[in-house]
């Protein structure tokens, strides 16, 4: 099959697409045919080896955690999905960002979401599921999103609003109209958050999460009076010294399933920011290495 892999870590410059050997799927798990695949922060960090002492990972490696497509090979056990179906979810730390990928989590994915959402929907809608989680019911509360106009912010929004919370995003100024489209109440991040909120949310903000890891995060919490009132998905060192919620993703079916049932009702729809095919997977990891993407980036196959 075509792949791209790094064969030493360092730049975007180090991607190449080649042929490397078809993976085949263990015990509990399924290989799709990948129609795209998403790019995630944890991919140009693992490649540029800056998580080398946390996660080190084997070389050549496939960089990409997401993806969509259709079911060509099932392991041993696995219940509930058939050759053919089409479906979005998570393998492991790399893997993703070729013809055929091994997938530990999935679910079936909505006919609504083209090929290009379905795969920007897995790792941020479970990153996003379990942040919010942290924060408790969110039915008639204010919930401030920091960072809302990237992958997991934008799902988060969305998500919050479906679950009935009244919700203020930060981004920068150009996304202020995208917010709003999410059906957040859009401001600003930076200094005089904590001005602008007082004059948006007057009876205060509930709760709080950080996607973003900006800095901000000590502001955050003075926001809110209490950690526990903020969860982070973005900067654990901080939060873990602060005694904020802090958040890591997971393979999880059901938390995946959640967000394709609210994609099927219209009320989470991912959002993409630019797609790009295999060949140029250097150009999606320098983009968004950048930061400040409006969605997520996707290479499509």
């Amino acid at each position: 099959m075509r792949a791209a892999r790094f064969h030493a870590y360092g730049g975007a410059e180090n991607l190449v697409v080649e042929q490397v050997p078809d993976p085949r799927p263990g015990p509990g798990e399924i290989r799709v045919r990948v129609a795209a695949a998403g790019v995630n922060p944890i991919d140009w960090k693992l490649r540029a080896g800056a998580l080398r002492a946390l996660i080190p990972v084997e070389l050549p490696a496939v960089p990409g955690r997401d993806a969509v497509g259709t079911v060509d090979a099932v392991g041993d056990g696995v219940r509930g999905v058939g050759i053919g179906d089409r479906v979005f979810g998570l393998g492991g730390v790399t893997g993703a960002s070729a013809e055929l990928a091994v997938l530990s989590a999935w679910a079936h994915a909505p006919e609504a979401w083209t090929d290009a959402q379905a795969a920007g929907a897995g790792l941020a809608s479970v990153t996003a599921l379990r942040g919010l989680a942290a924060l408790g019911p969110l039915a008639g509360r204010t919930l401030l999103v920091e960072g809302a106009a990237g992958g997991v912010g934008s799902a988060a929004v969305e998500i919050a609003v479906a679950r009935g919370a009244t919700v203020i995003g930060t981004a920068g100024e150009r996304n202020r109209d995208f917010l709003a489209s999410l059906g957040a109440v859009p401001t600003t991040y930076g200094p005089g958050l904590a001005q602008r909120l007082s004059a948006l949310a007057p009876r205060g903000v509930d709760v709080v999460l950080d996607t973003a890891a900006s800095g901000s995060l000590d502001d955050l919490v003075a926001i809110t009076g209490d950690p526990t009132r903020v969860a982070t998905v973005a900067d654990h060192t901080r939060g873990q010294r602060l005694g904020t919620h802090v958040v890591n993703a997971e393979n999880d079916s059901a938390l995946l399933s959640a967000a394709a049932d609210l994609g099927r009702r219209g009320r989470y729809t991912p959002r993409i920011e630019r797609t790009y095919p295999l060949e140029r997977i250097a150009d999606a990891h320098t983009r968004a290495e950048r930061g400040h993407t409006r969605g997520k980036t996707v290479i499509l196959l």
